[in-house]
């Protein structure tokens, strides 16, 4: 667990809940995993930070909701098949 995540009295730590499905949940959590994160929290602030340091990148959060509910649907995508739209195949 990092520094952050484990000092609750730092007045610039601020806990926040985000509320997703389960199928959701079980993707971040396997991306997070993949690409070498500590915790689904770090993921969660590294992909926060991207979208407020990158707004170009905000395409990409529009796809992933909409991939969310496509998934809840039934109608999902493999992760090859993202990692090679959005140009992070890590190999």
């Amino acid at each position: 667990m990092s520094e952050a995540e484990s000092n609750n009295d730092d007045p610039e730590i601020e806990r926040i809940n985000l509320r997703i499905s389960q199928s959701f949940r079980e993707v971040v959590d396997e991306t997070w995993r993949e690409r070498g994160f500590n915790s689904r929290s770090e993921f969660i602030r590294y992909a926060l930070r991207e979208s407020v340091n990158h707004p170009e990148g905000a395409g990409f959060w529009k796809d992933l909701a909409i991939s969310e509910a496509q998934f809840d649907d039934g109608e999902s995508r493999s992760s090859e098949e993202i990692k090679a739209a959005y140009g992070s195949d890590d190999e």
